[in-house]
């Protein structure tokens, strides 16, 4: 369970470096990109990628709770019926 979101902030990452280098290819008028706006730019696409893993964090995390809570009162149940008096 927590393999995904590494992985999902790894694939995160990965695009936003291929975005990056999309950027320093293209340029208008006759002004490069420096490396402290490249920095600037790789910053801002780690920050927006652990946004993303973070909510699909607290998503996943509101649907296993959800679901542990539904298989507890199941259980409990079971257990309520089995002891039950028998007239």
């Amino acid at each position: 369970m927590k393999l995904v979101p590494i992985l999902l902030l790894a694939g995160a990452s990965a695009l936003s470096l291929a975005a990056a280098q999309d950027n320093t290819t293209t340029t208008t008028t006759t002004t490069h990109t420096t490396a402290k706006q490249d920095m600037k730019d790789a910053g801002h696409s780690t920050e927006n990628a652990a946004k993303d893993v973070g909510h699909a964090t607290k998503k996943t995390t509101k649907k296993v709770v959800h679901k542990s809570a539904t298989k507890t009162d199941e259980g409990a149940q079971k257990v309520e019926n089995k002891t039950a008096p028998q007239p």
